[in-house]
């Protein structure tokens, strides 16, 4: 079984990581002992202490940027963003298998997830020209003009989604595919109303056959396939 994720997707995730400070060695005493440069293993220890600092850093700024958007739709008298739940309508599978925290490979199924939360990302920032360069160049979505391609997304202030467990691999003839169930909500600009959508990416890559070249061995997105999901407006 592949290992499941759910993974929230935004603007902020764009937003920079906390950096480790320099230490100034000349605000260290002169009775400080010199110690010795670390090994390999210290070496590999230290570099994954900042990687995990840098991801905290990250879901912290999320969770406060999102925390600010509700907020700040409250005291506008907007209606905050708020995605349906896991396991209800319009939510994703409510999927509660573990998440698994092992590494994994481009060319693995997490790998293609982790191009659909980069694509809604990349969104998310308006940054419609590296959105369009993640899909198949026969695509749908990297046949339209550039400028049809960006107007389809600039007509909302907020474009965020969450990306669910990737599907099994479906292998055959040297090619590879796998879908992505994605959960897409947004504020459009016109009327600042939330716009919800559920459905999923598909994604394709060559196998590891001769000839393949290593571009056509990435996961580029294939298909998207996105149904509108309508939300009771809450009594006021």
């Amino acid at each position: 079984m592949s290992p499941k994720l759910i993974l929230p997707v935004s603007l902020i995730l764009l937003a920079g990581c906390a950096q480790s400070e320099p230490v100034d060695n000349s605000m260290i005493g002169n009775s400080t002992a010199i110690v010795g440069a670390p090994d390999a293993d210290e070496q590999n220890a230290l570099a994954l202490d900042a990687e995990d600092a840098r991801a905290m850093g990250a879901a912290d700024d999320e969770a406060d940027a999102a925390d600010a958007s509700a907020n700040g739709a409250v005291a506008n008298g907007e209606l905050p963003l708020d995605p349906p739940a896991p396991g209800t309508p319009g939510g994703l599978p409510d999927d509660r298998t573990p998440v698994s925290e092992a590494k994994f490979t481009p060319d693995s199924a997490q790998g293609a997830a982790s191009v659909v939360q980069t694509y809604f990302g990349l969104l998310g920032a308006r940054r419609f020209v590296d959105a369009r360069a993640l899909w198949q160049s026969n695509a749908d979505g990297a046949g339209r003009d550039p400028a049809a391609f960006a107007a389809a997304f600039d007509r909302y202030s907020e474009y965020h989604a969450n990306v669910g467990a990737p599907g099994r691999i479906d292998a055959g003839a040297g090619q590879r595919d796998v879908t992505v169930p994605v959960q897409v909500y947004a504020r459009l600009k016109a009327d600042r109303a939330p716009d919800y959508a559920i459905g999923t990416v598909t994604l394709h890559r060559a196998g590891d056959i001769d000839g393949a070249t290593a571009e056509q061995k990435q996961w580029k997105i294939a298909k998207v396939a996105l149904a509108p999901v309508a939300k009771a407006v809450p009594k006021r």
